[in-house]
């Protein structure tokens, strides 16, 4: 089993990126998904997040209501990080399970690890590479706007409160450039994948 750990800002293609490596044969685990797992009933994180952040966060089928949580965390440094100490490692946790339950069936088996904040979460240690997917922040723009309909003002601030591409690079092991469109993404993929399959 070899893990590549996937990351990028906002509009870089980082998911695009994974979607064309799942068709060259990977398993991806998506951190995304099982953050949205995390905050399910039954699990640690979503006890512990009522115990800190109040009942009031519930809906009235006992979900928890991210908009009203994230509420109580937006803009605010030390309730993000408090949230974000509860959910990374669940999260963390849940990975490494799945990681587990792909070895057997597939001992051969490329996994990437998708995770937008796998740097701030100091998971990269989960992989055997990590991979950094980057964009000029001009692109990143454009294409957030046109893709999410959201305001440049609005795309602005999530670009601001991101890791820059410098801050990524300093902690990559394979940098994948972006700014040249889908055939090229998928060239530089291509040899990545060629060199991995090979190793």
């Amino acid at each position: 089993m070899f893990v590549i750990c996937l990351t990028g800002g906002i509009g870089s293609g980082k998911s695009t990126a994974a979607r064309y490596l799942e068709t060259l044969g990977a398993h991806i685990i998506d951190a995304d998904k099982l953050g949205h797992k995390a905050y399910m009933p039954g699990t640690k994180a979503y006890k512990e997040i009522i115990n800190t952040f109040g009942a009031d966060i519930l809906a009235d089928n006992h979900q928890i209501d991210r908009r009203i949580l994230g509420s109580k965390v937006f803009g605010q440094a030390e309730e993000l990080t408090k949230l974000t100490s509860i959910v990374w490692p669940e999260i963390r946790a849940m990975a490494e399970s799945a990681f587990k339950k792909v070895q057997p069936a597939h001992a051969d088996a490329i996994i990437i690890f998708e995770a937008a904040v796998l740097i701030e979460a100091g998971w990269a240690d989960l992989g055997d590479e990590v991979w950094v997917v980057t964009v000029e922040r001009q692109t990143a723009l454009q294409r957030c706007m046109a893709r999410d309909g959201l305001t440049q003002e609005a795309i602005e601030k999530r670009l601001n409160a991101q890791l820059s591409n410098d801050d990524r690079i300093s902690k990559a092991d394979q940098v994948i450039t972006n700014d040249d469109g889908p055939e090229r993404l998928e060239d530089a993929l291509d040899q990545q994948w060629a060199r991995v399959v090979t190793r």
